[in-house]
C-alpha cells in the first residue's frame, strides 16, 4: 500500500504502468507537490509490482472496487487507461465524490464532460456536470495550445492540417514493431524495389496498416464515411470543441512515420484578420506551453527527436502564407507522451487541486 503523505488531495493513477503511466510518474516527481496520498493502481497482471513516485516506493494495485477504497470528495483520479476501462470504472469513482480526469477517448464526446488544454481553456475544469473531465487526444494536445495563442488575437476560420505521428503513440507494441522493422532494414539496400521493404518485415505489421520502417503510412483509426479516418475527424471534432468554434472548417491527414517518440504537425491557418508573421511569431514566443525555434538560416527549427522528453510544444517554420494575407503556416512537434498525455492530464489535476484548496479556504 502506499506510505502516508503530507495533506493535500488524495491521487489515484489508474495505468500507472503503462507508457503514458510511466511518464507521469516521473512528471507527478518533477513538479510541485500539491498530493495527499498517491496510489497506483492497473491490471491484474501488474499488481504487485513497487514502482517509485517522488522517492516513495508504493504496490501497484489491482484495478477493482477496493483499489478505490477511501477516495472521495476532494480527490482526483487520473485514467491512463484505453476508453473501455475509463468507460466501465470513472462512474464508479465519481459514485465515490471524487473527480476523474481522463486521458481516453470514452468521454470526449460527451457535452457534460469538458475537453481541456490548460493553457487554451483551463477554465472549464470548474464546469463538471458528471465528475470528469477529458483531455484531447495526443496529435491534438500538440498544437492547440499554439493554435490557440493565434486564436486569441486573429480569429481562426479555417484550418489544415497533416500530422506526423510516432510509433510510440500505439504504446509498447508501437515502438517495439518500430525496432524489429529497423532491425530488418539496417545495412540493406531495401527500400529501391517494389515491395521489397515488404516482404523483409513480413506480414506482421504490428498496430499499423503498412510497414513502417523506411516508410510513410498515411493512416491512423477506423475507416469512416467518405474515406477519412476516425483518428482525423476526432483531432478535428476536439480542435473544435477546445476552442470553442462548433462550425469552423477543419480538415486533417494523419500519417505515421518512422519516429519513435514525438508528433509533429504542418498546420496552415486561415484567420478572419490579415497575419502578420513578425507579430504571430511574438506571440508564439510568449504563448504558456510553447518554445519558438524559428531560424532556417542557421538551421535552427524543431524536430521530434529534439522534442522528445521536453514539455512544451516547439514550434517554427512560422511563415504567412503566399497566396492568402489571412493565413500562416508553421510547424510543431512535441513529445506525444508528455505534451500530448501524461502532462496535460496532470496539469488538469493540478488545477483541480487547486481549486479544492481555494474551497478549504
Amino acid at each position: 500500500m502506499t506510505a502516508t503523505r503530507s495533506s493535500g488531495p488524495a491521487l489515484a493513477v489508474v495505468g500507472a504502468t503503462g507508457a503514458v503511466g510511466a511518464v507521469l510518474l516521473q512528471i507527478l516527481s518533477q513538479r510541485a507537490d500539491v498530493w495527499g496520498d498517491i496510489r497506483l493502481i492497473a491490471s491484474a497482471r501488474s499488481a504487485g509490482r513497487r514502482l517509485v513516485v517522488r522517492a516513495r516506493e508504493s504496490e501497484v494495485l489491482a484495478l477493482s472496487d477496493a483499489a478505490f477504497d477511501g477516495l472521495g470528495k476532494g480527490d482526483i483520479a487520473l485514467f491512463l487507461t484505453p476508453a473501455e476501462v475509463s468507460a466501465r470504472w470513472a462512474p464508479a469513482v465519481t459514485a465515490r465524490g471524487a473527480v476523474v480526469v481522463d486521458q481516453s477517448a470514452a468521454f470526449r464526446e460527451d457535452r457534460e464532460v469538458p475537453l481541456v488544454v490548460p493553457e487554451v481553456n483551463g477554465h472549464a475544469v470548474r464546469n463538471r456536470p458528471r465528475g470528469i473531465v477529458a483531455g484531447p487526444d495526443c496529435v491534438t494536445a500538440v498544437m492547440i495550445a499554439a493554435l490557440g495563442a493565434l486564436h486569441a488575437e486573429y480569429c481562426l476560420a479555417d484550418l489544415v492540417v497533416s500530422s506526423y505521428q510516432a510509433a510510440g503513440a500505439a504504446g509498447r507494441a508501437g515502438s517495439q514493431t518500430l525496432r524489429r522493422q529497423l532491425s530488418l532494414v539496417a545495412g540493406t539496400t531495401l527500400g529501391e524495389q517494389p515491395g521489397d521493404v515488404r516482404r523483409a518485415v513480413g506480414e506482421d505489421t504490428g498496430p499499423f496498416a503498412a510497414p513502417l520502417a523506411l516508410n510513410v503510412v498515411p493512416w491512423s483509426g477506423r475507416l469512416c464515411e467518405g474515406g477519412w479516418s476516425s483518428h482525423e475527424l476526432a483531432v478535428r471534432a476536439q480542435t473544435r470543441r477546445l476552442l470553442d468554434l462548433e462550425r469552423l472548417p477543419v480538415s486533417v491527414t494523419c500519417v505515421q512515420v518512422p519516429v519513435l517518440t514525438g508528433h509533429s504537425l504542418t498546420v496552415r491557418a486561415r484567420f478572419e484578420n490579415v497575419v502578420d508573421a513578425g507579430h504571430a511569431r511574438e506571440i508564439l514566443d510568449a504563448a504558456p506551453g510553447v518554445i519558438l525555434v524559428d531560424d532556417p538560416a542557421a538551421g535552427e527549427f524543431p524536430t521530434p527527436a529534439d522534442a522528445a522528453g521536453t514539455d512544451p510544444a516547439w514550434v517554427g517554420r512560422v511563415r504567412a502564407s503566399l497566396d492568402d494575407p489571412r493565413s500562416l503556416e508553421f510547424f510543431v512537434c512535441a513529445d506525444n507522451l508528455r505534451k500530448g498525455a501524461a502532462l496535460n492530464a496532470a496539469h488538469i489535476a493540478e488545477l483541480i487541486a487547486g481549486e479544492f484548496a481555494e474551497i478549504a479556504l
